[in-house]
């Protein structure tokens, strides 16, 4: 007898990840932007508006448009199972909240007139991490090398010769906080 094929929810924390995103993007669409400005886009704000603490975490879910949405939304489905499937969804979302907090509050302390939103700075944790899949200790993978060279030296490259809207020091950020995670992660499971 066969067995009959389901679609299943493979990724629980990647795709209600992306899931909100969507929602978000929709939503910020629909209000020509000033959902996202409100609740989804960190900038330099009052201390004293409870909104700039919840916008250091919630940033991740606003995007500008289609494009910057469908570009981090790739890679999120692209990495984000993997990573789930072996680090475990409880680990995925503390990553990505790490990520979330450092890049928002980095943000707000060093660019005062920078909106950022956008799940960029997760996208670089991920990619980071995952080039840490085959880790021993007392070693230090080729790839998280390259990755680091390729990825965090394209993004100084461009933050220093390319003057557009893309905020290079939230991937530079998410990639720091994805090497990090990426080395205890491993080196834990080494042991």
């Amino acid at each position: 007898m066969k067995k009959k094929l389901h679609i299943s929810y493979n990724a629980p924390v990647v795709l209600t990840f992306i899931l909100i995103c969507l929602v978000v993007l929709i939503i910020g669409i629909l209000t020509g932007g000033k959902s996202t400005q409100l609740l989804f886009m960190t900038y330099h704000s009052s201390l004293l508006n409870p909104l700039t603490y919840l916008r250091f975490f919630t940033h991740v879910f606003g995007h500008a448009d289609w494009a910057h949405f469908i570009g981090n939304a790739s890679y999120i489905l692209l990495l984000g199972p993997m990573l789930e499937e072996k680090y475990g969804s409880k680990m995925l979302i503390e990553i990505v909240l790490v990520t979330a907090v450092v890049t928002g509050i980095i943000n707000y302390l060093f660019f005062w007139n920078v909106g950022l939103c956008g799940a960029s700075g997760v996208v670089f944790a991920f990619i980071i991490i995952a080039s840490f899949t085959n880790f021993r200790e007392g070693e230090i993978p080729l790839t998280f090398i390259l990755v680091a060279c390729i990825f965090i030296g394209q993004q100084v490259y461009e933050g220093i010769v390319i003057s557009d809207n893309i905020s290079n020091t939230a991937h530079i950020v998410g990639g720091l906080v994805g090497s990090v995670a990426g080395y205890f992660l491993n080196r834990k499971a080494a042991w």
